[in-house]
């Protein structure tokens, strides 16, 4: 949550910062700021909204300079207002800083300064932290590099709470600095310039070579080069990584909005996620990352899969899976719970945290809560740099490339082809045969292909979106696996289109939700042509008693669906173990078209950001 972009070098960086805030808006665009050092003065500018509204204020008051940062903000302490937006000074008005993250002793803090003369105009914790270090760099004096960093260091010891910032000051003119706990800093190398940003994203237009901060670790930038200190004060290690996308593989394209982008990036998503990962000659699974060896597996006993929102659905997704296919017992739980339960774990438990971004504040906490408890931990995530990949024991990268829609799309079939390929594994290790593993992998093969099938769904699903695009309520219904992707398609509907829509099993139907069904209420139902087909069959048959309108997702070549339901989507046939994955992608172009159709702003849906990285 939040956006920092932050710039030294010899340019002019209004348009660098400006460029880097538009590709960082995703995560965050309650109001934005940006700070510049002009002529011995830092010069602010602020607005509440978008991007757009803070590129309008500069246009009408133009700030020049070539040492800058910048925000975008999702709000956590205080209302949406100018005053809240960063940048925020400290007491002198010659420092300025950005922040991601949560100061949970700010108001501690904050009472200490105003006894000793500080005057905050802003409710932010922020704010708090530009005072803290200032009140730091004025005391020793020293109008330095060196001075700035150890003012850095010596506030940062105070503060409880998570952090990634940027900051400049006024009286040490060349140097830009940053710090991160918990919440993502990386450092752009350039030639002559250098830049900080909250994810690389924001400045692979103009550098492919970063360097990932580690918690507890300082950062100080000049034009000619850089240095990585730790909180304690000693020099840190760093490597400098090869960004593995461009600048074209974060913008949208020819498409309207990155959400529809990316849900037709599927076929290769997933493809990706298969490749190098399928071995006929063993008929099974090669998972490297996993650092674990074959024995080693064969002696987990259970799984546990963690993860928030849309990851906690491909766990559920994942449950059924691994149990199916490995007869392995499986338990998911919410990353944030996780953290705060003491749940029984035996030391023959796997546990998997999943998370697109890697840096998800409740799946990190649960990772390590995981590991300190001596368990093996495992990570699924789609950032090779991300601090879960760094200090989980191992894991599988999904190679979905950069997701800008808030919503959750191909990443979500990504994290359910890996689910596939670990219970494959599992299964293969226990007690599936050679013929049954050679089975599950000619299907895998032929799913990139099912998946580009699905998408020439769209035009029809589009009509029938619209027809309920008005309705207010919405209920999803699916058995078994499907039951996870009956919750997912409702958390997307939800998310973009703002109207209430809750999943449910369909056989809990008569169960209460029941009395949800009216004429007004559509009702959608994942029946695939499965061993549970007749039963969701007899439960759309009690909501039409009802009139309650049906939509059907169902099996290719199905007739009996067309007779009850009032309008019928069909995806391919294919194995039960992936029909989560095609009967997702139908619902995921179900509620964009809703959303569009009802003027939300898709890839930028109110109060949601896209990387949740505080509590």
């Amino acid at each position: 949550m939040c956006g920092i972009v932050g710039y030294i070098g010899r340019a002019e960086a209004t348009p660098i910062l400006l460029d880097g805030l538009r590709r960082l808006e995703y995560r965050g665009y309650d109001s934005a700021g940006m700070a510049l050092l002009e002529g011995g003065t830092i010069k602010v500018r602020k607005s509440i909204g978008r991007i757009q509204n803070l590129a309008q204020v500069i246009a009408d008051e133009p700030v020049a300079g070539s040492l800058g940062i910048s925000h975008t903000r999702w709000a956590t302490h205080g209302e949406v207002t100018n005053e809240n937006a960063h940048p925020h000074f400290d007491k002198s008005g010659r420092l300025a800083l950005v922040h991601n993250g949560v100061i949970e002793n700010h108001q501690t803090l904050r009472m200490r300064l105003e006894e000793g003369g500080h005057v905050f105009t802003s409710q932010t914790d922020t704010e708090v932290l530009a005072h803290l270090i200032g009140e730091a760099f004025d005391r020793r004096g020293e109008l330095s590099q060196a001075g700035l960093v150890e003012a850095l260091r010596e506030a940062l010891r105070q503060v409880i709470g998570t952090y990634g910032i940027a900051a400049l000051h006024a009286d040490v003119p060349g140097v830009l600095v940053g710090a991160r706990r918990g919440s993502p800093l990386v450092l752009g190398v350039g030639r002559g310039e250098h830049f900080l940003a909250s994810d690389v994203s924001a400045v692979v237009n103009h550098t492919r070579e970063a360097v990932y901060l580690k918690d507890y670790e300082i950062v100080a930038l000049r034009e000619e080069g850089f240095e990585i200190s730790t909180l304690a004060g000693s020099d840190a290690s760093f490597e400098v990584s090869k960004v593995e996308f461009t600048a074209g593989d974060v913008d949208k394209g020819t498409y309207p909005h990155y959400m529809l982008k990316e849900i037709h990036e599927q076929p290769a998503t997933v493809q990706d996620a298969l490749r190098g990962r399928l071995s006929r000659e063993e008929a099974t699974v090669h998972l490297g990352g996993l650092n674990m060896s074959n024995a080693e597996l064969r002696d987990v006993e259970r799984i546990v899969l963690s993860g928030c929102g849309t990851a906690f659905h491909s766990a559920m997704i994942g449950e059924y899976l691994i149990e199916s296919l490995a007869h392995l017992p499986v338990e998911c739980e919410f990353a944030s719970e996780l953290r705060y339960r003491n749940l029984p774990m035996t030391r023959d438990t796997l546990v998997f945290v999943i998370s697109q971004s890697g840096e998800t504040a409740d799946t990190l906490a649960a990772l390590r809560e995981s590991q300190r408890k001596g368990h093996r931990t495992l990570g699924i995530c789609n950032n090779v740099a991300s601090t879960i990949a760094r200090e989980s024991d191992g894991g599988v990268y999904m190679h979905a490339g950069p997701e800008i829609g808030v919503a959750a799309t191909k990443s979500f079939t990504s994290q359910l082809t890996i689910m596939t390929l670990l219970a494959l594994l599992f299964g293969r290790i226990r007690h599936l045969s050679y013929g049954e593993g050679m089975g599950i992998i000619s299907e895998l093969e032929k799913l990139p292909d099912l998946v580009a099938k699905v998408l020439e769904l769209e035009k029809h699903v589009a009509t029938v979106a619209r027809k309920y695009a008005r309705a207010e309520n919405f209920l999803f219904m699916g058995r078994q696996a499907n039951y996870p992707v009956a919750l997912e398609a409702a958390l997307k509907l939800k998310e973009i289109s703002y109207v209430s829509a809750s999943g449910h099993p369909s056989a809990e139907l008569k169960h209460g939700v029941i009395a949800l069904v009216s004429e007004e209420t559509p009702s959608i139902f994942i029946a695939p042509q499965d061993a549970v087909f007749a039963k969701n069959l007899s439960n759309i048959e009690e909501v039409k008693a009802r009139k309650g309108p049906v939509i059907a997702v169902g099996t290719e070549g199905d007739t009996e669906l067309e007779r009850v339901a009032d309008d019928v989507i069909l995806i391919p046939k294919a194995p039960d173990y992936l029909t989560p994955i095609l009967a997702s992608i139908p619902l995921q172009l179900f509620a964009y078209t809703i959303a569009v159709e009802r003027g939300c702003d898709v890839d930028k849906p109110r109060n949601l950001a896209k990387s949740v990285t505080v509590e």
